[in-house]
């Protein structure tokens, strides 16, 4: 049900997104705050059967609901290196099946990256995870191993750089 609301509410703030854009050409101004727990893009990597929207923050109500982006990284396709988690028994539970050459598609009310997975690593718990990057990448995140009963603090990242962009396409 909770999966259900957030997409309509994803489409409904991409067709405010788009009457905004043209208001914003014409009025020469553009900009929005983005709330924790509201949709703030689109992941699908298809070979998996991925396809979720993505909220903003990883707090415990966020991670329940879906996959979380990390406050104060970029969305996905900016410059940086925007950081999604999921729990490995929800949302990325066939996550560890993604493999390096694997391609992963995200969307943002301003554009839709396609991306290839360069790296997989799996991390203990004390190594950190995240890193600064100055061009665009991808970073998802998830507990591992993921089909494993009971604390799992080892960490699968997954790193991906884009390769190609289309601000103008919709469906994915």
């Amino acid at each position: 049900y909770r999966r259900d609301q957030l997409r309509q509410r994803w489409a409904e703030m991409a067709a405010k997104a788009d009457v905004a854009s043209a208001r914003a050409l014409v009025e020469g101004a553009r900009g929005e705050s983005l709330s924790v727990g509201s949709p703030v893009a689109r992941l699908v990597i298809s070979r998996i059967g991925l396809d979720e929207i993505v909220v903003e923050g990883v707090g415990a109500d966020e991670l329940n609901a879906a996959p979380g982006h990390l406050l104060g990284s970029p969305l996905p396709g900016a410059s940086g290196n925007p950081v999604i988690s999921a729990h490995r028994d929800r949302h990325f539970h066939r996550l560890g099946d993604v493999q390096v050459g694997d391609t992963i598609e995200t969307e943002t009310r301003q554009q839709r990256v396609r991306w290839v997975v360069v790296q997989r690593r799996v991390i203990d718990e004390h190594t950190p995870a995240l890193f600064s990057a100055t061009t665009p990448t991808l970073t998802l995140t998830t507990c591992w191993p993921i089909r494993y009963l009971g604390s799992a603090p080892d960490r699968l990242v997954l790193t991906a750089r884009p390769i190609a962009k289309n601000s103008h396409t919709r469906d994915l």
